[in-house]
């Protein structure tokens, strides 16, 4: 029995001493790895409903087109810069921002929206393949 003690001991120690010779791959490094290829946080963007606010609209060439101030309630009201304003009520169909105007035959206005930038602006492109740049109004 004492040589059977020994023994064990000294497996032990050489399956303690190889578990420490190969060294695992730090959770860090894994992690760092994954995230390197994993898509950024604007290829993972998902379309949601606008925040409540006001927004400035301006066409692709930079001239205003007006501004849209969307309420808690997902109501609008669209103020182009000259004529009548707008008001209904805003959607999300199928991925796309659509402004339902209230009372009327017009069809919805449907808009895919780029990925915000840092400072909450965005592009939106209609249907037809109309871009517009939207961005908050100032405070």
């Amino acid at each position: 029995m004492r040589k059977t003690i020994p023994l064990a001991s000294i497996a032990l120690l050489v399956l303690a001493v190889a578990g420490c010779s190969k060294p695992a791959p730090a959770p860090e490094a894994a992690a760092t790895s994954e995230a390197a290829m994993a898509p950024s946080a604007a290829a993972t963007w998902t379309p949601a409903l606008p925040e409540p606010g006001k927004y400035e609209v301006a066409t692709s060439d930079g001239k205003p087109a007006g501004t849209t101030e969307i309420r808690a309630d997902m109501g609008y009201t669209d103020t182009p810069p000259k004529g009548l304003a707008e008001s209904g009520v805003v959607k999300l169909i199928d991925g796309k921002v659509c402004f339902d105007p209230s009372g009327k035959t017009a069809p919805n206005r449907c808009f895919t929206e780029s990925v915000r930038a840092a400072d909450g602006s965005f592009t939106a492109t209609d249907e037809k393949g109309v871009t517009v740049n939207v961005k908050p109004a100032a405070k």
